[in-house]
């Protein structure tokens, strides 16, 4: 594990790398989540390097006292900016909250992007209003309703969603919350059209926390963005169906150069 220090907090990252000569993917996960979720796409260490990091609050990063919303999310797009420089990446690739913190990076920081991988995720991300108050009142009974199935997962093995409850748990109410209302507060409809970077909306096709519609309407409004499905996921595709998920990259990548 490596770490960058900026805005007077320490950010953690994880890199792999075989040699590789891609462009470098930086990898970013969703709400309480961590770097963890995307240890599958190591398996793309020799083709380009590939990092992920841990978001302010998750995993073996330093937490913020940002309050949920504008203010958390720029806090979230400061990590990446900083793993960016620190790594040489180009492509950002985010997952959920993460797809929202690459748009917001995309947008409002000063990184030079190759692509953007934008993975279950969409231009919007409104959260159910029972799922708020159970993150609020009931925190088990929020973890238990996204590992129902066609949620987080669509029929993964159990010990992956034993694992990412687990993580979630690890992650903790407070700063899951603060991810929940973030994403619940983000809205870039307005400025698709201003992503010039190529990207990927990449979506499983039976999730129902960011549906298919979602990134068609990304690969519909950003300019150079084109749609993938990965057959028989849900909202982790890149947990459930990693090879498929990581073919999906590769192809990308190629089209990039």
């Amino acid at each position: 594990m490596d770490s960058v220090t900026h805005h007077g907090r320490e950010t953690a990252y994880e890199t792999f790398d075989r040699g590789g000569t891609g462009p470098g993917l930086l990898c970013v996960h969703g709400s309480g989540g961590t770097r963890d979720v995307w240890k599958p796409q190591a398996r793309m260490a020799d083709e380009t390097p590939v990092t992920a990091l841990d978001l302010s609050g998750h995993g073996d990063s330093d937490d913020t006292s940002a309050t949920a919303g504008a203010e958390t999310l720029g806090v979230y797009a400061d990590d990446v900016a900083a793993v960016a420089a620190a790594t040489d990446a180009r492509v950002l690739v985010g997952n959920s909250l993460g797809g929202a913190v690459a748009l917001w990076v995309a947008l409002e920081r000063d990184v030079s992007l190759d692509g953007l991988v934008l993975a279950g995720t969409g231009p919007r991300l409104p959260v159910l209003d029972d799922l708020l108050s159970w993150l609020a009142t009931d925190f088990d009974r929020a973890v238990e309703f996204l590992h129902a199935p066609d949620r987080l997962f669509h029929d993964a093995d159990a010990e992956y969603t034993v694992a990412s409850a687990t993580a979630m748990r690890e992650t903790g109410r407070a700063v899951t919350e603060r991810d929940f209302q973030t994403s619940h507060a983000f809205d870039v409809r307005d400025r698709l059209d201003e992503i010039e970077a190529p990207a990927l909306a990449l979506v499983g096709e039976h999730d129902r926390l960011t549906p298919v519609s979602y990134h068609e309407t990304l690969s519909g409004e950003v300019r150079r963005c084109e749609l993938g499905v990965i057959e028989d996921a849900a909202h982790l595709a890149m947990l459930e169906r990693p090879r498929a998920f990581c073919e999906a990259l590769s192809a990308f990548l190629d089209r990039l150069q």
